[in-house]
């Protein structure tokens, strides 16, 4: 199943879209931060996933910044483009878009504004047709926290049939259902685990990799991570993996995008102003943040 020349093992940053003071995208910063984690052992980006906000982006934006952030990827590094919609029409509108800004493959996120209507058949046949139609492999999103639509195993393996379908981001956080979409899926299927917060342990489970909001702010031990566990040195890498759990949590369920922003600009690099209607961190909580990251060892006190 989903047999593909394109490797996805590693660590993935799904990458924040900088916005300038006056909201509009900030291409400099972007470029900027991108050589930034260029200097890390990263197996590539994720680009207009959700912590790119690439919902509160038009068409033209989005192309910018997918323009823009290829320009300044290593050759050797895979960009993953966010192309999901709700209509599968768009979608692939998207995905061939995508494509011609020079994205290696597509992470296609489960249509959900009728959600009840969001069933086994009808999600396996819009991956279907979106696999038909697209120029470039295709990747399975699943984010129930943000879409409130979870495909379960079944469906995963169903639309793994499909050969241009080769991998999964998953975001459940179900352990067992990823270990399950691991063996119904065969090992032709790549998943990725969609948080640190579980990354060693599907790593452990048959993860090839993950799409890491925290490897945006801490790319170094999120690749220590991958590394140790690759190793077979369970301890070190169940270690790290401990002591990055309140940064990650921060960064994610704690404060959202606007802590991951914040979190960026404490480091040094651009996080900038989130896009309304989401709200910036108050000054009291980004005091807080600062103190998680110094606690986790990714910022100096």
């Amino acid at each position: 199943m989903g047999g593909s020349g394109i490797s996805l093992r590693g660590v993935f940053p799904p990458i924040p879209t900088p916005f300038d003071q006056d909201g509009e995208v900030h291409t400099t910063a972007l470029r900027q931060n991108l050589r930034y984690w260029n200097r890390y052992e990263l197996a590539g980006y994720v680009v207009l996933g959700s912590n790119g906000e690439a919902v509160y982006l038009s068409e033209r934006e989005r192309l910018r910044v997918l323009e823009t952030a290829r320009e300044e990827i290593l050759p050797d590094r895979i960009m993953i483009a966010g192309a999901g919609s709700e209509s599968t029409r768009q979608t692939v509108t998207l995905v061939r878009q995508a494509a011609k800004a020079g994205a290696d493959a597509v992470l296609v996120s489960t249509p959900h504004y009728y959600g009840a209507r969001m069933t086994r058949d009808s999600l396996v046949s819009h991956y279907r047709s979106v696999s038909d139609e697209s120029p470039i492999p295709v990747l399975l999103y699943n984010v129930p926290k943000f879409t409130h639509v979870d495909m379960d195993a079944e469906t995963v393996a169903l639309a793994a049939r499909y050969p241009g379908i080769i991998g999964i981001k998953d975001s459940a956080g179900n352990i067992a259902k990823l270990a399950d979409i691991i063996r119904l899926c065969g090992p032709g299927f790549q998943v990725l685990a969609g948080s640190a917060g579980f990354f060693f342990a599907g790593l452990v489970l048959g993860a090839v990799g993950g799409v890491l909001a925290l490897a945006n702010v801490a790319p170094q031990q999120c690749v220590d991570i991958y590394g140790l566990a690759l190793q077979g040195k369970w301890d070190a890498a169940a270690e790290l993996q401990r002591r990055m759990l309140p940064v990650n949590a921060a960064i994610t369920s704690r404060y959202g995008i606007a802590g991951l922003k914040s979190a960026l600009d404490l480091l040094g690099c651009y996080g900038g102003p989130v896009r309304s209607p989401l709200l910036g961190l108050p000054p009291e909580e980004r005091r807080v943040l600062r103190g998680i990251l110094v606690d986790g060892g990714v910022l100096a006190d």
